[in-house]
Formats: structure tokens, sequence, C-alpha cells
């Protein structure tokens, strides 16, 4: 029998990088998915990669009412919800004389502001059992010039993972995050970020990894398998580095 036979995911920031190979994974396991993204262009191409049943959700990371709507679309379309992946995230590189407000906003709205609520909208409609997912990032716990919004908000969102956990705990609901790496995605070369801010923080970091390497989506997801499965049934609370050794040794 397939791991999540049956199941209901939902993987937001799912046109590509993680999220993508993170949907693919779930359905090949024999999830029904729902993946959203903010481009319903990138949504619509997804059509001739994806097999099995699932619903494309055109969503706002940041919006309060696309959340919620992405939950009555998935609670509609497919009943109550077994796991949810809250993978969209802005990256973003500056040092603090170049930080502004509507930089920090925009990074905390759609890092932190939109995955709680989220989880709010979906309260009522999460199987017992369910299994929530933050994805996270080492730099939580590893200091890196340039990152101080990103890599706080990041930071919160570890927090919320223990606070969650202990929340939903009754009623059999798991909580955890993963946190990548460096990890070979679509993210470095977005939201403004100068390339040559992306080349050099990319050309320094295989050195920094023991395994000598970026990590790939595939790997991610393949943690995002196992904390949405039985596999880690007894697994809460708790955050699964998965950076080849980069804030571990």
């Amino acid at each position: 029998m397939k791991k999540l036979e049956g199941k209901v995911a939902v993987v937001t920031g799912a046109t590509s990088g993680i999220g993508l190979a993170t949907a693919k994974k779930y359905l090949q396991e024999g999830a029904k998915v729902v993946l959203t993204g903010r481009s319903q262009e990138k949504l619509d191409a997804l059509k001739n990669e994806l097999s099995g049943e699932y619903l494309l959700v055109k969503a706002e990371a940041s919006s309060l009412t696309d959340s919620r709507d992405l939950v009555d679309k998935t609670v509609q379309t497919f009943g109550k919800i077994d796991v949810l992946f809250l993978n969209a995230g802005v990256f973003r590189l500056e040092g603090i004389n170049e930080l502004t407000e509507e930089i920090y906003d925009e990074v905390y709205d759609i890092n932190v502001k939109g995955p709680l609520f989220t989880v709010r909208s979906a309260y009522e409609h999460l199987n017992e059992g369910a299994s929530i997912i933050f994805n996270t990032s080492i730099v939580n716990v590893k200091g890196f010039a340039g990152m101080a919004t990103y890599a706080s908000s990041k930071a919160a969102l570890r927090s919320l993972t223990r606070t969650l956990a202990a929340e939903f705990g009754p009623r059999g609901i798991r909580v955890n995050a993963i946190a990548p790496g460096p990890i070979d995605t679509p993210i470095y070369g977005k939201h403004n970020v100068p390339q040559e801010n992306v080349d050099q923080m990319a050309s320094g970091l295989p050195s920094m990894v023991s395994l000598g390497r970026f990590g790939n989506a595939g790997e991610i997801a393949s943690t995002a398998l196992f904390l949405a499965s039985s596999d880690s049934s007894y697994i809460t609370g708790a955050e699964i580095p998965v950076d080849g050794g980069l804030a571990q040794v």
C-alpha cells in the first residue's frame, strides 16, 4: 500500500522547486494533492507534469483571504485535510543598511503570517492524526550576513512549530518542520535578489557543507513524505535539518 493512500495533502508554493517535487512525491504515494502558486500561468503549465488526483489553486501566500479560499476549495473538492505542507516563502539577501520596512513586511507577511493563518483557516478541517509541516531553514540557528529579516522569519516558524505542536497534540495532529540547508532551487533567483549576491553566496557554501555539495529538491521531498506519513507517527514539535551537515558539524 502506498504511504499516503487516500490522504488529502495541501502543498503551498508548489509550482517549482521543493514544493513541486513534494507534490509529485505525494501524488506518487497515493495522495490527493492541492497545489498552490501565485501565477495562474505556471499552475496551468503543471497539467503536463502531474498525474493522479490534484487541484490547482492560485493563491498569494501572504493573503489571508486566499488562505481561506484555498481551504474552502480543498474541502469542497476532496473533503478534510490530512497533510498541510507550508512551503511557500520568500528569500531576501541584503545588508542592514539596505533593509526597509517594506522588505520586512513582505518577508514576514509571506514567511510567517501566511503559514500561520493558513493553519488557522484549516483548523476545523484537519483530520485527527493530520500532519502539519513548516519549511524553515538552517539559517535560524546559524548566522549569515545579510539575512536579518529572512533568518528571523524562519526562526519565528521554528517557534510556531513548537507552540502549535503543543496546541494540536490533544487532537493527535503532529506539527513539525524541515530545515533545508543549501538546496538547488529557483528561490535564489527570485524576489529582487541581485544575481551577484546569489553567485557570491553560492560559491562559498559547498566548502562549508560536510558533503561538499548543494542538496536537491527531491531530498527535501523525501523528508516531507516521511513527516506526512505514519512513519513519523511519534514525532511532533521537531525540526529536521536536511543540510548536508552545514549547521550540524
